[in-house]
């Protein structure tokens, strides 16, 4: 299960920005992550959650998580297209001369904390 992994990394990231930031507490997280990460979307949400909760600093944070769709480029054609993880063939010339554009990103998109009153 790489999805405790990686949203591991996406906690101690987040909670580092906030502490940087003065923040008192972290409220959420917007993600981005690609589908060809092959992570699965519940149990990202799950793996969050679970670690959220094992902090009083971030219990209770929310995590607005974004599928990105695997997208490539024909390198016979030019032709862009999304397309799932496995059928990455040209759908305008058939070739598998293509490259990925995006879909296995992984990238913090903000972060909501509370900052003390001045």
């Amino acid at each position: 299960m790489h999805e405790l992994g990686l949203m591991t990394g996406v906690m101690d990231a987040a909670v580092e920005a906030a502490r940087e930031a003065g923040a008192t507490k972290l409220l959420g997280v917007k993600v981005s992550i690609g589908e060809a990460t092959e992570a699965v979307e519940d149990a990202l949400v799950f793996a969050f959650g679970a670690l959220a909760e094992a902090d009083p600093f971030t219990e209770g944070a929310t995590l607005d998580l974004t599928m990105i769709r695997p997208k490539s480029v024909c390198l016979e054609c030019g032709t862009e297209f999304e397309h799932d993880l496995y059928n990455r063939f040209c759908p305008a010339c058939d070739s598998f001369a293509t490259e990925l554009l995006c879909g296995r990103e992984l990238q913090i998109d903000s972060i909501e904390v509370d900052l003390p009153d001045a």
